[in-house]
């Protein structure tokens, strides 16, 4: 054998050599942990189902996942950042990304999206949008959710009500429209006189036609931000935006309605009232005949111990508004293990994952497969959710949750001046205008 094909030998048993490492090395990756967490206990099952099919798939991969309550998860988020051991990915919020980004505490998912070659376009239009700045990505799309009226079937039909009236019924900050008119033919006192009656008695109601779910802080998602928007308000001048018009008079009488429904009309539990006891126990103790609620909580109120239906937001002036609001998956900067934290945030976001927890019909995935199934689940249960669909899907129908930098301070300003004016201690036309000079001042 001459000295060129020995070399040769030798060569091609070194590649083969480095070759078999390769692959041993990585068919035996070291194990790695992921902590994830997410608020939402009705979610936490499918979840689970999805992190043990990804973690059969990634067997190097453990995911330990964690469920905590509203307030304690953003503590537990915030106080990471701080002491350094904050969870590797976590279910995100437009109210408190825009101060994470701030605070750079999220990765720029960006650069492995364009790597990964994902296809962003199998989500609900603009979804993927919401978690971006200035070509920068923070977050891969979850689910998304939109507003509608919960009401107890037996309570509407007492009144002689037909629940299609919601596909019709009209609001103005003037006098309610036909909204309001159903409200007050709703709401009973103890001698069984409507507040359509001159004779109520709003000093001992029964039975209310309608309860609020607080006061709605600077978004009212769940409150007034439809009926607002439907007048052709805008909360700011866009996606981070940099001046607010909450001194709007527009704006100002849709909050002094949506206050005077307890405090002048008598036809909503007060703020006091709805805050000690809760807007869904009010609901569902038979207390109240509507309310409106996040697609998010179909579930909580079909829980209720009577027949619940669901329709459609009043039309307002300029058409019928819901808010229209997407939650997503991050990941910490400080998380040690990044590149299998991208994986995980990949599978939550994938078909795969979506379609499970679209099966569980908890809440609307955010892609259109996840969202169908979802959908599905209801209408196999006989249950019609399709109002909250149906308000996604038309065309101007949605406006975004707002999304600007000084979130946490906003948010203090406008929980004081609504709780305020929900409590009578301010009108909205006092009020308002002066939270509003405050918060513009915070962009100077």
């Amino acid at each position: 054998m001459n000295k060129s094909k020995i070399v040769r030998i030798v060569l091609l048993v070194s590649l083969s050599l480095l070759m078999f490492s390769a692959v041993g090395l990585t068919q035996a990756q070291e194990p790695v942990t992921i902590e994830y967490v997410l608020w939402d206990t009705n979610q936490l099952p499918p979840y689970q189902q999805c992190a043990d099919d990804f973690m059969a798939a990634n067997p190097n991969i453990t995911i330990e996942m964690e469920q905590l309550g509203w307030n304690d998860y953003w503590a537990l988020i915030t106080t990471g950042f701080v002491s350094g051991d904050a969870p590797d990915v976590f279910t995100n919020h437009l109210a408190k990304y825009p101060e994470f980004v701030a605070l750079e505490q999220l990765v720029d998912i960006q650069p492995l999206v364009e790597r990964d070659g994902l296809d962003l376009s199998i989500y609900y239009p603009g979804l993927a949008d919401l978690w971006t700045r200035e070509g920068r990505r923070f977050g891969l799309p979850k689910d998304w959710d939109t507003i509608g009226v919960a009401y107890n079937v037996e309570e509407l039909a007492a009144a002689g009500i037909d629940p299609a009236i919601m596909d019709e019924w009209t609001w103005n900050p003037e006098d309610g429209g036909t909204f309001y008119e159903t409200i007050a033919a709703l709401t009973i006192d103890a001698n069984g006189v409507n507040a359509l009656d001159p004779n109520f008695d709003a000093a001992n109601v029964t039975q209310y036609g309608f309860v609020r779910n607080g006061s709605g802080g600077f978004a009212g998602q769940t409150q007034w931000s439809g009926l607002a928007a439907s007048t052709g308000w805008t909360f700011n001048n866009g996606i981070w935006g940099n001046e607010y018009y909450y001194d709007d008079p527009r704006f100002i009488d849709t909050v002094q309605w949506w206050a005077d429904l307890s405090l002048v009309h008598g036809v909503s539990p007060s703020q006091e009232e709805q805050g000690s006891l809760g807007t869904t126990a009010l609901f569902q103790s038979g207390s109240a005949a509507m309310s409106f609620i996040g697609s998010w909580q179909i579930g909580e109120y079909l829980g209720s111990e009577f027949e619940v239906g669901f329709g459609r937001l009043p039309a307002g002036p300029e058409g019928r508004m819901s808010m229209f609001n997407g939650l997503a998956d991050s990941i910490w900067v400080g998380s040690p293990h990044q590149e299998e934290a991208w994986e995980w945030v990949k599978y939550l976001a994938s078909p795969a994952c979506q379609l499970v927890v679209g099966q569980s019909g908890v809440v609307f995935p955010a892609s259109r497969e996840g969202a169908e199934a979802s959908l599905q689940v209801r209408e196999d249960m006989g249950v019609d959710v399709s109002a909250f669909v149906e308000q996604a899907d038309e065309e101007g129908g949605t406006f975004l949750f707002p999304i600007t930098d000084f979130g946490g301070e906003i948010s203090t300003i406008m929980n004081e001046t609504m709780d305020s004016i929900m409590l009578g201690q301010q009108t909205a036309e006092a009020a308002l205008p002066v939270a509003n000079e405050e918060i513009n001042a915070l962009f100077q």
